[in-house]
């Protein structure tokens, strides 16, 4: 399985923050066991809108694995370019195994692979939702500014949920990385 991760317009530092505060300590694991590809973008300038860029990246990067599964995992204005490529990755035979998007608000989320979103407050949550949500999503409680979701996101504490069942149950708490944690694990174990 190859993780992609695709920032936003930032510093670079916030990814390296995000990869060595989220994943490593995380999946160390995985990783020592090859059964984690970590590939993240270089794009943090206006190249996190480009799908093109993205997928071109990609096929460098995969291109003798495109059955391999992928799990996107894209913040903010690199969820734009991200949504495209997985579109188009899919389109191309590739096998998306599902799509993480933090923060990509205003961003309408749709396909036939399973869609996450994790937002940095209920608002924002809730607004995302009705351009296309999947299941199992994460907010935060408290909110927390845009930035803290990619740049720590084991500090923030929040709520999963899950919207496509009719009598949810209620609602988990625990921190963002705890919840990519549990969809890592999900996708990694199907």
């Amino acid at each position: 399985m190859s993780i992609i991760i695709c920032p936003g317009i930032h510093e670079p530092a916030l990814t390296e923050s995000f990869i060595s505060e989220w994943l490593y300590p995380i999946s160390d694991s995985l990783i020592y066991q090859n059964k984690v590809k970590v590939l993240v973008f270089p794009g943090h300038s206006l190249l996190a809108l480009s799908s093109l860029h993205i997928l071109q990246f990609l096929g460098d990067r995969l291109q003798h694995e495109l059955k391999s599964p992928v799990v996107f995992i894209s913040f903010s204005a690199g969820v734009v370019g991200a949504i495209g490529a997985a579109y188009s990755w899919q389109l191309l035979g590739g096998n998306v195994k599902a799509f993480v998007a933090i923060d990509g608000w205003g961003v309408p989320l749709c396909g036939n692979f399973p869609i996450h979103r994790i937002s940095h407050d209920y608002f924002t949550h809730w607004s995302s939702s009705l351009l296309g949500t999947g299941h199992n999503n994460f907010y935060a409680e408290p909110p927390v500014d845009h930035l803290s979701m990619w740049r720590s996101p084991q500090t923030v504490q929040g709520w999963w949920v899950d919207p496509s069942i009719e009598v949810s149950p209620p609602p988990e708490r625990l921190t963002a990385t705890k919840f990519l944690h549990l969809l890592l694990k999900r996708y990694e174990d199907n």
